[in-house]
């Protein structure tokens, strides 16, 4: 089923918070949102107390004003559920419901996101406003769709209240039905962690040197996953029975959180809130950073659960709590430019964070379009122009779908499995970096692809390219999807540490690379980490000039060649291993696989690029310098492309268009050598 937003035009405006205003401010809020093209707000995911300010005693009066009023301006209302924030009088009464630390401590109330999802008086709790809100909402021609929520798994992605430890062992119970089983899948006789009655289970406690059993983790982080998805979908069955002309979503993508398994079972489609500036806080490692520009990496993944989706947060100003995150304004013209990544990326509706910065509460430096003082600021003029360009182009983009010819692939089980496992977890986030990296500064589009249980070849099978860097978790039906991807023409490059574990993180006893062996025509003969007081060695690639040696990263699979139709392509060198295969070609039916036998760096992901015959579906286009991002979106109908090209740099970038084209903002036809402004936007008819 295609889980995406679907519109005819595209939705432009902001969060709204009218609970931290005076009310004489609301209606000058709204002409001036209509005069500046917005058409949505979001209202209410932070406001339980007002619709339920005393237990069982409800009031619509105060939201009822606000949304009638947007009403009257044209503003259509997306309605949060305001569970993320349980009110006092909640968590006082019942104080079960707060989670509580891996230690044994409570959060308190205070700050938010601070309960738990398997209380069960907070599901009863949760269901109930959002029957309320449900009934009274559903036919008001205003409220369009629902936000489960607000960002679940923020902040806190780990549960350990008592009603979490009661609610592992049934999902235990559910899944392995005998502590037999349970035993031998969690591998308890090593240690002599064995259990002999479910009272003795629990998820992972404090133990010595930190380090728990690495199979409970695993199970753990899929438990937290169901949890939250069962604690959405406890809201979700209620509004879909009684309101089911309004769509549902929820925003963000956090950890231990299956997001395509939520967007399956509860939503219409994922939204994402999209903080470009997180970068100056959160850089990207390496060489050549590609700050804000990364974020087109997480709209990727956003855009791999629906191919058209909501921001439903996009950074309007400066951000920050009052301790913590201190981010820089947005320069002059950044706002636009984020905003325009995003729609590159399959957006087709998007609300800025926020309408105005809050002036009191933990937030008073997370700005919005408007300062305090609720002045025309230059963040307030470029929304103002967005919301004019969409105006004149916004039908042309919805439903448009982007394209790409090349994924980096993903899954949840090497995700969680690695974030305790030392022996390759760092490496994929090193790897899909510099991927990406070298596919952005070579306008090549790229699509995140995770892999699940419901992934068919014929998923695979619209990529020419699979990258997938260190899937040490590869079960036989993966395995075998992958082959039958290959034997069908596809390619795949694997990295160092793939296809040792299986589904429960048990280590096979076979030659590594394990089910994917046979696929990649060889065998690791031996491997070693990169201590911290040696150098790595390098890769001689074979008929590659001596300068172009590669710096083989981190970790070394030293490979044995099985297979006849394997091609050594490089050689490990100034090793113990001097001249022992460390990238291999083979041909696997009607495809190729790559496999590397170390962490990849940009180096190796040019050279394998250029080998590859990889090129930019643009290049008979234009020519474009590294700065500028490209992306293309096409309505499959029509064949009608857009091709939005994305210049993150403050200096002015010259591009040549190699046929004259017509720029959509502008409506000019262009030819020849053009110059983009500085961080400056243009939008090519394709």
């Amino acid at each position: 089923m295609d889980k995406s937003l679907k519109s005819n035009t595209f939705a432009l405006g902001a969060c709204y918070y009218p609970e931290h205003w005076p009310e004489s401010l609301w209606e000058k809020d709204f002409r001036r949102m209509k005069e500046i093209g917005f058409s949505v707000v979001r209202l209410a995911e932070f406001a339980w107390s007002i619709f339920e300010p005393k237990e069982g005693e409800f009031s619509f009066d105060f939201f009822d004003r606000v949304i009638d009023l947007a009403h009257s301006f044209g503003i259509q209302v997306i309605l949060g559920t305001p569970t993320a924030t349980p009110p006092a009088w909640l968590t006082s009464k019942y104080p079960e419901v707060l989670n509580v630390s891996q230690e044994g401590v409570p959060y308190q109330h205070g700050q938010r996101r601070h309960y738990n999802y398997n209380a069960p008086i907070y599901l009863e709790l949760c269901a109930r406003i959002a029957t309320k809100m449900a009934e009274h909402y559903k036919d008001h021609p205003a409220v369009i769709g629902w936000q489960i929520d607000n960002e679940l798994n923020c902040e806190m992605n780990v549960f350990y209240s008592e009603a979490d430890h009661q609610a592992f062992r049934s999902w235990l119970k559910n899944k392995y039905g005998s502590l037999t089983e349970l035993n031998q899948l969690w591998g308890t006789v090593f240690w002599n962690q064995s259990y002999t009655e479910w009272s003795q289970v629990h998820l992972t406690r404090p133990t010595v040197s930190d380090s728990p059993n690495p199979h409970q983790a695993l199970d753990e982080k899929r438990f937290f996953s169901d949890s939250a998805i069962a604690f959405a979908k406890n809201q979700v069955d209620i509004i879909r029975k009684l309101a089911p002309n309004q769509w549902i979503t929820t925003n963000g993508l956090f950890g231990h959180l299956d997001s395509h398994k939520l967007a399956d079972e509860c939503l219409d489609f994922i939204s994402y809130d999209s903080y470009p500036q997180f970068s100056s806080i959160y850089p990207d490692k390496g060489p050549n950073p590609l700050l804000d520009r990364k974020w087109s990496w997480n709209l990727s993944v956003a855009r791999s659960i629906s191919s058209n989706f909501c921001i439903m947060e996009q950074q309007s100003g400066p951000g920050g709590w009052v301790n913590r995150m201190d981010m820089p304004a947005p320069k002059p013209g950044q706002l636009r430019l984020w905003t325009y990544q995003s729609i590159a990326h399959g957006v087709d509706m998007l609300l800025y964070f926020r309408w105005r910065t809050a002036a009191f509460g933990t937030e008073i430096y997370w700005h919005g379009i408007h300062n305090y003082d609720n002045r025309k600021n230059r963040r307030v003029l470029e929304a103002e122009q967005v919301g004019k360009e969409l105006e004149m182009i916004g039908e042309e983009i919805v439903g448009s779908k982007y394209q790409a010819d090349v994924a980096i692939v993903k899954d949840y089980d090497n995700e969680w499995d690695g974030e305790l496992d030392r022996w390759y977890g760092p490496f994929n986030s090193q790897s899909e970096m510099a991927w990406f990296k070298v596919l952005q500064r070579r306008h090549i589009p790229v699509d995140a692809l995770f892999l699940t249980k419901s992934s068919t070849v014929e998923d695979l099978l619209k990529y020419k390219l699979l990258v997938y860097p260190h899937s040490a978790v590869m079960p036989e039906e993966k395995a075998n999807l992958l082959k039958d991807y290959v034997n069908r023409g596809g390619k795949i490059v694997f990295g160092c540490r793939t296809g040792y574990k299986d589904n429960s993180g048990h280590c096979y006893l076979t030659p590594m690379p394990g089910p994917v062996a046979e696929l990649c025509g060889v065998i690791v003969d031996d491997f070693t980490m990169i201590g911290p007081n040696e150098a790595p060695p390098k890769i001689s690639i074979l008929g590659v000039e001596e300068h172009q040696e590669i710096i083989a990263e981190s970790f070394n699979d030293i490979l044995h060649v099985e297979s006849d139709q394997t091609e050594v392509l490089g050689t490990y060198k100034n090793a113990y291993y001097d001249g022992q295969p460390a990238l291999v070609k083979n041909t696997f039916g009607n495809g190729d696989v790559y496999y590397y036998g170390a962490v990849f760096n940009q180096e190796i992901v040019n050279l394998l690029v250029d080998r590859m015959q990889i090129n930019s579906p643009a290049s008979d286009l234009l020519k474009l310098p590294e700065d500028v991002e490209l992306s293309i979106r096409k309505h499959m109908d029509t064949e009608k492309a857009l091709i939005y090209l994305l210049n993150y740099s403050k200096d002015p970038k010259e591009i040549t268009l190699k046929k004259p084209i017509k720029e959509k903002l502008t409506g000019q036809t262009l030819n020849g050598n053009i110059t983009m402004e500085g961080y400056g936007v243009m939008i090519l008819e394709g």
